[in-house]
């Protein structure tokens, strides 16, 4: 090394301290999740069977719901055959000569609109009412958690049956339905981390600033009521497409003019001892995998949001 090279003190400047890379709670999150293989396969199944249900227009072979587009003489043709106007149905047709792939594709919309809807409603309508029950106490608390009880009590499906049975059919009154006999679950669940949260630090501060009860409960208590929320949610999500699908085959859930996955089942529930496996087969097998991935995102989100099920 030349001395022009040097500093005036004679030696070489010491490197600049490199600052540590912060990892920051979502990024720990991301990377714990993405470290799960089958949570990855998961969640590229149930994206993708999102997107199949948006573009379901756009991609599926045949509208086959639009009367102008089927042929009856098509019905019941095996997967991989050529109809009488040279289309090929790959999965094969049902009794009204619909294209099962096409079907499979528009039923995913009724069944992920269902699912997720009523999810959604129910967790917003369960929530506040767990955090009403853990933030107020007394009184209020013990009604809302005996008609919590009340509704646990009774068998969902029973209880989806009872109510569609008085409400009818339609799409509207399917997603009612599943709310009624959801919204409990997370009640539940809210309350029980509420309760623990409601006795922390920041809750009694944030009451000594004489802070609005609804600011405290959903800017301070809700946020550390997400991650069982989160993991309830994702499971109910699943529950509720199961739902569907069985109050659709048992007729009582969309109409004929909207069918699910569950109906497109039910179509072809009577030809399957006559060897025409293909028009409850595929819908069946969408509506499995679609649940399972749902599953499989589901319980990894529980092992990576409870620090006790870490291994």
């Amino acid at each position: 090394m030349s001395a022009s090279s040097l500093p005036q003190g004679g030696l070489p400047a010491a490197a600049a301290p490199v600052a540590p890379k912060v990892e920051t709670p979502f990024r720990r999150f991301v990377s714990e999740f993405f470290e799960s293989k089958s949570a990855i396969l998961g969640l590229v199944v149930f994206v993708s069977a999102v997107l199949i249900a948006l573009f379901a227009p756009l991609i599926a072979p045949q509208n086959p719901y639009d009367l102008a587009q089927l042929d009856i003489m098509d019905g019941r043709m095996e997967p991989g055959t050529v109809g009488g106007a040279g289309f090929t149905y790959w999965l094969g047709t049902d009794d009204q000569g619909r294209d099962m792939l096409s079907g499979i594709m528009y039923g995913l919309r009724i069944s992920l609109m269902v699912g997720v809807g009523s999810a959604i409603i129910a967790c917003v309508v369960g929530a506040s009412l767990g955090l009403l029950a853990a933030y107020a106490g007394g009184r209020t608390d013990s009604i809302i958690m005996r008609l919590v009880d009340l509704q646990l009590s009774f068998p969902s499906i029973l209880a989806a049956l009872m109510i569609l049975a008085f409400l009818g059919k339609g799409v509207f009154n399917v997603v009612l339905a599943l709310v009624i006999v959801e919204w409990a679950y997370y009640a539940r669940t809210v309350r029980g981390t509420a309760l623990v949260e409601r006795r922390r630090e920041y809750i009694e501060a944030a009451q000594c600033l004489a802070l609005p009860t609804h600011r405290i409960i959903f800017r301070h208590l809700l946020p550390n009521c997400m991650p069982p929320l989160i993991v309830v949610g994702t499971m109910q999500i699943a529950r509720a497409i199961a739902l569907e699908a069985t109050l659709s085959f048992l007729g009582l859930g969309v109409p004929i003019t909207e069918p699910s996955l569950g109906l497109l089942i039910s179509n072809g529930y009577e030809y399957m001892l006559s060897g025409k496996y293909w028009i409850s087969f595929y819908p069946g097998i969408a509506l499995l995998v679609t649940i399972v991935s749902i599953n499989l995102v589901g319980d990894h989100l529980r092992d990576v949001l409870n620090p006790r099920l870490k291994k």
